[in-house]
């Protein structure tokens, strides 16, 4: 029976386990601290509270009757819970057909608002559909009424646009016919009526016939051959200008085109080809010629064409195709006549009005946008970074107002640039032939100053001095380039920087390497004794003062050269136009002087190597197992630091400002000397400890 008990206590006690979040929403609805109510309650802990000693058994009566009201109480409200929920499925049943109901009556309610609204509506549709029909009505009404009012007005403006083309009466044509053109384009869509077509012909018919009207008055106003020119515009003229703006844009430039060519129609004669003034010689007269027939125009024409039209630009723009065209076609008949002086004179004449230009005129009627100015560079003392100046010091404004703007020909700042100086580049080798021939002359001269001179004073106080013949060859160098890049920036600068190269290898091998002393291999006849018995001052380098400084001073114009070359090479590819920049390679050039600086380092090496060998020699050849007491200083010793205390200051003097090249010199002589001492050190054996400590001896 216990075991039964037992097992039905068990049941119950797994019947009452609770899920956990069940538990959880138990405590939060109903919190409590009796621990009879706990999830994890355990009945001996509860026991062992109420009873800790056996003293408090002693109330065990007391402790037990209050559980058993405790279990009376918690019955009756089980049982009056119990007996609540016995009419619940009752009372829900009726709440059910109550909701029933009430859903039944708001359907109802809800079928007839949809009834009534649908009836709305339907009368809604009535009302707006009388209203759309008079809006349309409004609509066709208005549109009606405009069209019938364009098409009074194009009509009356068709008949008086006919009388006044008859009268010419340009004022009022020029006005009325922009207003007729506008009107018309609203009857684009009715073009199927007969009569609006009509009217179409005639407005086309008007435009056609003012437009042959008006060319026939500015030909009889401004005849292409025979009398003289009037002596002013009229204003019959000028208001035709203004119809021409509204017809055909052909018009406009057929008027242009007539003038120009009858403004410009003396020039041609003047100029022809078999008159002395074609020549390049005369080349200024031209430029004075265009000069007065502008300020001409100014005088009498400027207020007979709209601003708009920019007639004086116009006519300078022609201007210049036309002396473009005939100088080349001149050039090539005269090519054996000219001379360098003659093509400069009249290259620089032509970039100077080409200047002038610039500043009169926007080149608006060469491109539609006028390119920018470019920032000038920072200053910077080097001749090829340098702001270039105009050479020529004839035209002192051009120069005043271009001399701070660096010219640069990729994105050039003048829209005229080469309208007119283009026809020289064909005839540039001649420039070219004449650089080469000066600068062949220059080295010519450099090579017989230097032989005439001789080589450079020795200095020591300012450091081995760079050749003067170096930096005339690179200003030179510049104004070439410099007015190379104002006659182009295409072939003729490829073909001067072939030159340029020539040049440069020439400076190197003629004027530097060229005048490198020589080494010699003779030993002068000394002796070993001669060598043992040398005192301080009896032996001297090969190369005397003035040699160790030209080779210096060679080594310094190398240097010079050889980082201006490279700034040359630069600014040559900011000069030449794009697509030539790959062609701009002074890498040879740069490589030469390098070889020239290699070899005076390795001149001054061997020098100093070579006056150190006889001492070397005599070490070797000296009996150092004989030697029987130590000393003082031997004299191979005495003899190597004499050489060097004479060659290393002169040439540490001399290469004070190119330090790094004698740090050079110091550590190849290095490098050369050590492992010949080692080498003749080796060859003194036999020797004794007595001689070891002599060799020794300041070593």
């Amino acid at each position: 029976m216990e075991e039964d008990e037992l097992d039905l206590a068990d049941e119950l006690e797994a019947a009452l386990q609770l899920a956990p979040e069940v538990q959880l929403a138990i405590e939060q609805v109903f919190p409590s601290q009796d621990p009879l109510d706990r999830a994890d309650f355990n009945a001996v802990e509860y026991i062992n509270t109420l009873f800790p000693t056996e003293q408090s058994l002693a109330n065990i009566d007391d402790v037990v009757n209050k559980i058993k009201l405790k279990i009376r109480r918690l019955d009756d409200n089980i049982r009056t819970v119990v007996r609540g929920q016995t009419n619940v499925g009752q009372d829900g049943r009726e709440a059910l057909e109550e909701a029933q109901k009430a859903i039944q009556q708001l359907f109802g309610k809800i079928k007839d608002i949809k009834d009534k609204a649908e009836k709305s509506e339907q009368m809604v549709k009535e009302i707006t559909r009388d209203i759309k029909q008079l809006d349309h009505a409004k609509r066709h009404l208005t549109t009606s009424i405009t069209t019938l009012n364009h098409l009074h007005m194009l009509a009356g403006g068709v008949d008086s646009l006919e009388a006044m083309t008859r009268r010419r009466q340009y004022g009022e044509v020029a006005n009325l016919l922009q207003g007729v053109v506008n009107v018309l384009e609203h009857f684009n869509k009715y073009m199927g009526i007969p009569q609006i077509r009509q009217l179409s012909e005639r407005v086309k018919a008007a435009q056609n016939e003012l437009g042959q009207q008006i060319l026939a008055d500015f030909e009889e106003a401004f005849p292409s051959q025979g009398t003289k020119r009037a002596g002013g515009p009229s204003n019959v003229l000028r208001d035709a200008c203004l119809v021409a703006n509204v017809l055909d844009p052909r018009i406009k430039q057929e008027i242009i085109k007539k003038f120009i060519k009858q403004h410009l129609s003396e020039y041609l004669v003047l100029f022809q080809e078999n008159q002395d003034v074609a020549w390049l010689d005369k080349i200024d007269r031209r430029y004075a010629w265009i000069k007065r027939q502008l300020v001409d125009y100014e005088e009498k024409y400027v207020r007979m064409f709209p601003a708009e039209w920019c007639m004086t630009e116009r006519i300078a723009v022609d201007f210049c195709h036309i002396t473009r065209t005939e100088l080349a076609k001149i050039m090539r008949t005269r090519a054996k006549e000219i001379e360098v002086k003659l093509l400069l004179f009249a290259i620089q004449r032509t970039t100077n009005f080409e200047g002038l230009l610039a500043k009169r005129f926007s080149g608006c009627t060469l491109s539609d946008t006028v390119p920018k100015k470019a920032e000038p560079p920072p200053p910077n003392t080097n001749p090829f970074l340098e702001d270039e100046a105009i050479l020529e010091s004839d035209e002192a404004t051009l120069e005043k107002a271009d001399i701070d703007r660096p010219k640069k020909p990729k994105v050039p700042d003048n829209p005229f640039h080469g309208i007119v100086s283009k026809c020289f580049e064909p005839h540039l080798y001649v420039y070219i032939e004449s650089q080469d021939k000066n600068l062949s002359e220059l080295i010519d001269r450099f090579v017989g100053d230097f032989k005439a001179q001789g080589p450079p004073k020795p200095n020591v106080d300012e450091g081995g001095a760079v050749l003067p013949s170096c930096a005339d060859l690179f200003v030179y160098y510049k104004k070439c380039m410099v007015q190379c890049s104002q006659l182009s920036t295409g072939e003729p600068m490829i073909a001067l920087t072939t030159i340029f190269q020539k040049y440069l290898r020439e400076y190197a091998w003629k004027i530097l390497s060229g005048n490198l002393p020589k080494t010699t291999s003779s030993s002068g006849g000394l002796t070993i004794s001669s060598l043992l018995k040398e005192k301080e001052g009896s032996e001297v380098a090969k190369f005397t003062l003035e040699e160790l400084c030209l080779i210096c001073s060679i080594l310094s114009t190398a240097e010079y050269c050889l980082a201006t070359t490279q700034q040359l090479e630069e600014k040559l590819k900011e000069k030449v136009d794009a697509s030539l920049v790959e062609r701009i390679n002074l890498m040879g050039e740069m490589d030469t002087f390098s070889i020239v600086i290699s070899n005076s380092i390795q001149l001054l090496v061997q020098d100093l190597d070579a006056a150190c060998d006889p001492a070397l020699t005599a070490m070797s050849k000296m009996q150092w197992q004989n030697v029987e007491h130590v000393g003082d200083q031997s004299p191979y010793v005495t003899s190597v630091i004499l050489h060097i205390k004479q060659n290393v200051p002169i040439i540490r003097d001399n290469l004070a400002s190119t330090r790094k090249y004698f740090t050079q010199f110091c550590i190849k002589f290095a490098n050369s000397f050590i492992p010949k001492f080692i080498n003749h050190l080796f060859k003194c054996k036999p020797i004794s400890m007595v001689g070891a400590e002599q060799v020794r001896v300041k070593d």
